[in-house]
């Protein structure tokens, strides 16, 4: 059966999950698989607006509910937390990641630097409610016995622990605190990889095999694929590796423009929409070197190839599950933790010590090979966010708004919101679908289900007047219906507050806080009570 075929089955076979009860197994509670990206920009897949070829996905937004407003924390750990609890970073215990705390933050409530007992996981929630839990992929809420995520609900894993690292077997890290990349099994730190490790298909085979191992046990299951594509170092096997050989060649800017032209033709945003500015720390394509043009569109060819590698796998996810019967009651969440990442390999707390880079060789005919630690930059980093504005580790759009797909039984079919939502949203999505409960002793979710949206039977899951904002690395925001007020700190901005309508404008060319002051006061009184209730701790340098 070829690749197409698999996808129009597949999509028949949700086509009928939504509109009748296909078999006696959809009147049952759904499975539920959870796929998340890792550091995937805005626009990095067809139903975005990207080039990049992504038929799984495309197939996903085909069959359920596509989110063009829907908002993660800026980082990985951070949005991690939330996703796991339904509550604020900075409740969860990931109020910083771990790796940058500030000295005055160490030990802090909010910033323990992993998942906290205040809060509850998905996975112990749906395990108390009757689910088998299984996980494969990157955890990045703590690292050390007690905070693993086999003590947090799952009952059978295989996870890297750390932030990032080589996607091959070589455990090589992003730098030095984090090398050798720490692994775990079940609950136990893993001394090497198997030989043909490669992530986004190790991940994805680990999986289907512990729902296939759990066949016998007629309990729904909770499976989270967690992708450390496409996060860098960028990694990719052939056919991946080559096959966007010279399609980058003219540089990112002009793939941001055509990203944004292709986004207002989908109707992705408003056809009037401006481009985002570029990024402060951005340098013009045509002031590079030759030598560096051709490592960084290397660089984001294997980017590129990454994604598509993803995509083919979690295609063989879907693939198996229908196999085995189960697509038709399988709940699928797909989301990226949030905006593309900025950061050069050099970049990351002491990447450039020689002990540490010399271990690698980046170059040009190694990048995206074994032994290769390169990550893409800023330049298409604000790419890969096509329409918005900046990227990760900013609270400009670009670092915040990103891909959700859902698709399955319940949910409608080819639909698209442009209502906002936020990523404490989902765990209360997937408690009223499983009818599962939160343990009373704990702190409660700060968000709320999506069902009304997923099932149509409203247009906006938060009121015109409602208020949402967060906080992580000293950029701040505060949402109001339509508007949002913002302070990106330096490196990437100048830490003044600005007003934008990001409804007309995502890409946040047009600051709206000279003609509405009164407004921007508002939302900035807002994010200080915000700050206070939560527990926002500011660093101290």
């Amino acid at each position: 059966m070829t690749r197409q075929t698999r996808l129009n089955l597949m999509a028949a076979t949700f086509a009928c999950a939504v509109a009748i009860p296909c078999a006696a197994s959809a009147q049952d509670r759904p499975n539920i698989l959870l796929v998340v990206a890792d550091d995937l920009g805005f626009s990095d897949t067809g139903p975005y607006g990207g080039e990049i070829s992504t038929p799984t996905i495309d197939a996903l937004a085909e069959q359920g509910t596509l989110f063009t407003d829907f908002h993660a924390s800026v980082s990985c750990s951070p949005t991690r937390s939330m996703l796991m609890s339904g509550n604020d970073n900075h409740v969860a215990g990931l109020g910083q990641m771990a790796e940058i705390l500030a000295p005055n933050q160490v030990g802090q409530p909010g910033y323990e630097g992993h998942l906290n007992d205040r809060v509850a996981s998905m996975a112990e929630v749906l395990r108390d409610a009757g689910y088998k839990t299984y996980m494969a992929g990157k955890w990045h809420l703590g690292h050390e016995k007690g905070s693993l995520p086999h003590d947090r609900g799952f009952d059978e894993t295989l996870t890297l622990l750390v932030g990032g690292a080589s996607h091959w077997n070589d455990r090589l890290g992003i730098n030095p605190g984090d090398d050798p990349a720490e692994y775990a099994m079940n609950g136990e730190f893993l001394e090497e990889l198997p030989a043909d490790f490669f992530s986004s298909r190790s991940y994805t085979d680990h999986l289907m095999d512990l729902i296939r191992s759990g066949r016998d046990d007629d309990r729904p299951f909770f499976g989270y694929l967690a992708f450390t594509a496409p996060h860098d170092p960028v990694h990719a096997p052939e056919p991946w590796h080559s096959m966007y050989r010279g399609v980058y060649d003219e540089g990112y800017e002009v793939l941001e423009r055509q990203r944004w032209e292709s986004a207002r033709t989908l109707g992705i945003l408003p056809e009037d929409a401006d481009l985002a500015p570029m990024a402060p720390i951005v340098e013009r394509w045509d002031e590079l070197s030759d030598d560096r043009k051709a490592a960084e569109a290397r660089a984001m060819e294997i980017y590129a190839g990454m994604v598509t590698n993803m995509d083919y796998h979690l295609g063989r996810m879907l693939d198996f599950l229908t196999d085995i019967g189960e697509i038709d009651n399988t709940l699928i969440i797909f989301l990226s933790d949030n905006g593309a990442n900025p950061w050069f390999s050099s970049d990351y707390p002491g990447a450039t010590e020689p002990e540490f880079a010399d271990q690698f060789d980046n170059s040009l005919g190694n990048i995206g090979h074994p032994g290769s630690n390169v990550a893409y930059g800023s330049g298409w980093a604000g790419a890969s966010s096509g329409p918005l504005d900046r990227f990760k580790m900013t609270v400009g759009e670009g670092g915040m708004r990103v891909p959700l797909i859902i698709a399955g039984p319940g949910i409608s079919s080819g639909e698209r919101t442009d209502a906002f939502a936020y990523v404490w949203d989902i765990l209360p999505t997937v408690m009223e679908l499983t009818g599962a409960t939160y343990p009373a002793d704990k702190e409660q979710p700060r968000g709320r289900s999506m069902m009304p949206l997923l099932t149509g039977d409203t247009d906006a899951l938060y009121g015109e007047d409602e208020l949402v904002g967060g906080e992580m690395g000293e950029g701040k925001w505060m949402r109001q219906g339509a508007f949002k007020a913002v302070t990106i700190p330096a490196p990437y901005g100048d830490g003044n507050w600005r007003l934008f309508n990001v409804e007309t404008d995502p890409g946040e060319a047009n600051d709206l806080s000279a003609e509405m002051p009164d407004l921007l006061s508002e939302l900035r009184a807002a994010y200080d009570a915000y700050a206070e209730e939560v527990g926002v701790i500011p660093a101290e340098q």
